[in-house]
């Protein structure tokens, strides 16, 4: 992949949905993607034990889910990596990997990227990559300038998303209550979370 750029698209994806992959095909687009890696959390830093699903569910969730986009893949990284998941671990594994050569750009939600300062290494991370912010509606570009600073924000591109909003939060809760999810994540991964009855007595937790 030598002289291109690559997605590396970082979360928990529990579970992953169509605002995700909308996302990366998104930003591979806009950006000139030679391809997007998606890389499941292991074990979240910020999220107590027991407050996802088991990390290879939801690999195995994410492998459903991208399976048929040639220009998507998965990457087992921190799933297979003991201790906690940081995302300049990561970052800093594919830097190695691709060389100077290769572009890296990191996906994830603006709510995640205006917390950066609390993400370990924030600054070494932003000199391994650039990131790509995809906008929520009512987000504002100088919300990420007053809480990160000029500086940093020109690592930094929005990525505007319009149509129907999901989240994987919305996607526990109705799998909880007995709901339907259908139409909000890919059919397989529908059927995955019923078959392996994912979500059904896990407590409530924070968004995401």
């Amino acid at each position: 992949m030598s002289g291109s750029r690559l997605g590396i698209m970082g979360g928990t994806f529990d579970p992953i949905h169509y605002g995700h992959l909308r996302a990366a095909e998104w930003a591979r687009e806009k950006f000139g993607l030679a391809e997007v890696v998606f890389v499941p959390c292991g074990t979240p830093p910020h999220r107590p034990e027991g407050a996802v699903a088991p990390a290879e569910d939801r690999f195995r969730m994410t492998v459903l889910a991208t399976e048929g986009n040639p220009h998507f893949s998965v990457s087992r990284r921190e799933v297979e990596r003991p201790g906690p998941s940081y995302s300049v671990d990561t970052v800093r594994e594919f830097r190695q990997e691709q060389g100077e050569e290769t572009d890296l750009y990191f996906i994830t939600g603006v709510d995640s990227v205006l917390e950066l300062l609390t993400w370990r290494e924030p600054d070494n991370l932003l000199a391994l990559c650039q990131f790509i912010a995809v906008m929520r509606p009512g987000f504002h570009p100088r919300q990420l300038k007053a809480k990160l600073g000029p500086e940093r924000v020109k690592r930094i591109h929005l990525l505007p998303m319009g149509g129907v909003l999901v989240s994987s939060t919305e996607i526990r809760d109705r799998v909880r209550h007995g709901f339907s999810v259908r139409y909000l994540t890919p059919e397989p991964v529908r059927a995955y979370i019923e078959e392996q009855e994912l979500y059904l007595n896990q407590p409530e937790g924070p968004a995401g």
